[in-house]
């Protein structure tokens, strides 16, 4: 097999992985990945190009090609890189990624991402489950699988990719103060099995360490413990606007309310002074790792 044949392979199998359908009922997504799949097929035609030799080219099936022109599957990176140099584009069409990277993932996802990449305070008690930000692919993975009723392999992807995607607000410069309290029963259960489990706590003591975050555990034998009505989370911002969340206060929806807002800082606080310390959590993380 040559470099090429090999080269075109590995695309049209990056092509058919799942996750990379456009949602139908994502307005915006639908109109970007639409526009992209137009140019790309005016591009083709006035090239003199047909769809499957295209195909070949570039290392996609030419029913793969009908799908990105028709705007009906995204396209990759690595495609429209591809495309621009066989097209000639000049660019333009390797341009197109900075949108359409955008509307990769759910909307939901990309609206609470928008509110993470600009937030200068993140604060979350999370009860049931470790947060989507201290998620590694696996442990992520491994949760949305075990939804009910299952998603399609389509939409776990997306969502792992989405969740991950998410990560990139420790990267931030300057970087935003995070805080977490995880519970114990949380770490203790094995989600995704053994190596996953450890993965995924290794990747809590790193985030853990990092100067602005404060990572606590929430200990099971905690007498008294004011997080019970489920998960909160707080953000805020540059010029003093907040906006906040609880599963317990205010039908569960988000407020940006200065009295709600000051309950949800009052029961966020009073669970941060009920968990672990910052460094007693990350010894009892180490200890949990130590167990397997």
């Amino acid at each position: 097999m040559t470099a090429v044949e090999a080269e075109a392979g590995r695309l049209k199998e990056e092509a058919d992985e799942p996750g990379w359908e456009v949602d139908p009922d994502d307005e915006w997504g639908v109109a970007v990945i639409t526009t992209v799949g137009r140019q790309l097929k005016l591009r083709r035609e006035a090239a003199g190009m047909r769809a499957a030799e295209f195909g070949r080219v570039v290392g996609y099936g030419e029913d793969m090609v009908y799908k990105i022109e028709g705007g009906k599957r995204i396209p990759r990176q690595e495609f429209l890189d591809k495309a621009d140099e066989v097209l000639g584009a000049d660019g333009l069409l390797s341009a197109a990624w900075e949108d359409v990277k955008k509307v990769r993932y759910p909307k939901k996802v990309r609206a609470l991402g928008k509110l993470e990449a600009r937030a200068v305070e993140i604060a979350v008690y999370q009860s049931n489950s470790i947060n989507g930000l201290l998620q590694t692919p696996e442990h992520a993975r491994a949760v949305i699988g075990a939804a009910q009723p299952p998603c399609s392999p389509d939409d776990v992807e997306r969502m792992v990719a989405a969740r991950i995607a998410r990560r990139a607000v420790f990267e931030r410069e300057p970087a935003p103060a995070l805080s977490f309290v995880l519970e114990e029963g949380v770490m203790r259960r094995p989600i995704g099995g053994t190596m996953v489990w450890r993965q995924q706590l290794e990747r809590l003591l790193e985030v853990g360490r990092l100067h602005n975050v404060v990572l606590q555990v929430m200990p099971m034998n905690c007498e008294t413990h004011s997080g019970t009505d489920g998960t909160i989370e707080l953000l805020k911002f540059a010029d003093g606007a907040a906006v906040g969340r609880a599963d317990g206060e205010f039908n569960g929806r988000p407020t940006s309310d200065p009295k709600q807002l000051r309950i949800l800082e009052l029961q966020y606080g009073t669970i941060r002074a009920q968990a672990l310390s910052p460094r007693e959590s990350l010894a009892f993380i180490e200890q949990l790792l130590g167990e397997t």
